[in-house]
C-alpha cells in the first residue's frame, strides 16, 4: 500500500485496522468513505460507538451484556428460570436467541478454560456460577460450548464441581462440528443440537 498523503487519514485508517478481519486495504477504503460521508453523520456513528463503550454493562446474574443491572433475558417473567444454558460467550447467547428454540436463562463464562493460552478456572465465571446454583432453584444446566478440546475440558471441570448438587446436567448433540464454535452454527443446526441435547456425564470423555 502505498503513501497516505493525510496523516488523519493515516490514524483512522490505523484505527479501523485494528477490528477483527479488517485489513489495512480494507481498513483504508473504509476510512476514505467515512471522508465522503457528512460530517454529521461520522460523528453521530462516533457518538454511538463511544456510548455503546461507555454505557454497556453486564448483567449481575448471567453476565450477558445489559444496558440495566439485570439483563433482559434474565428479568423476563415468561423465561423458564429453571434452566441454565452455559455458554462461552455473548455472541453464543445471540446465537441461541436467534434460533427461537430455546426459553431458559443462560450463564456467560466469558472464556473457556485453556492452559495453552493461559486460561485457568478463575479466570471465567465458574465461581459465579456455583454462588448462583446455590442460591437458585435450577433444575437442568445445559453445556453449549464449543466442540473443542478446551470446550470439553471446561464442561468437565465444570461438571466435576457441581455434581454434588444433584442438577440434571446435559450437553448439545454434536449437529455442531467438532471444533466450531456456536456463533458460527447455522440456525437449524443449533437449534437441533438444543433440542435434541443428551444427558451429560464424567463418562462421555473417556
Amino acid at each position: 500500500m502505498g503513501q497516505i498523503p493525510s496523516k488523519y487519514l493515516e490514524q483512522a485508517a490505523d484505527a479501523l485496522g485494528t477490528l477483527p478481519g479488517i485489513g489495512k486495504r480494507t481498513a483504508l477504503r473504509m476510512a476514505l468513505h467515512l471522508l465522503d460521508r457528512d460530517l454529521q453523520e461520522v460523528e453521530q456513528m462516533a457518538n454511538a460507538i463511544v456510548s455503546m463503550r461507555k454505557n454497556i454493562g453486564y448483567c449481575k446474574i448471567c453476565h450477558n451484556i445489559s444496558d440495566t443491572e439485570i439483563c433482559s433475558i434474565c428479568s423476563h417473567p415468561k423465561r423458564d428460570h429453571s434452566t441454565i444454558c452455559i455458554v462461552e460467550s455473548i455472541r453464543d447467547v445471540m446465537a441461541i436467541e436467534n434460533t427461537n428454540s430455546y426459553s431458559g436463562v443462560y450463564h456467560v463464562l466469558g472464556g473457556i478454560i485453556s492452559p495453552i493460552d493461559g486460561i485457568g478456572p478463575n479466570d471465567i465465571a465458574i465461581v459465579s456460577l456455583e454462588e448462583r446454583l446455590q442460591k437458585e432453584s435450577v433444575s437442568e444446566l445445559i453445556f453449549a460450548l464449543p466442540a473443542t478440546v478446551e470446550g470439553d475440558t471446561t464442561i468437565y471441570y465444570i461438571f466435576k464441581k457441581i455434581k454434588h448438587l444433584g442438577i440434571k446436567t446435559s450437553s448439545i448433540a454434536r449437529g455442531i462440528a467438532v471444533g466450531d464454535h456456536l456463533e458460527y452454527a447455522d440456525e437449524v443446526s443449533l437449534s437441533r443440537s438444543i433440542m435434541q441435547r443428551l444427558p451429560y456425564n464424567d463418562q462421555m470423555l473417556l
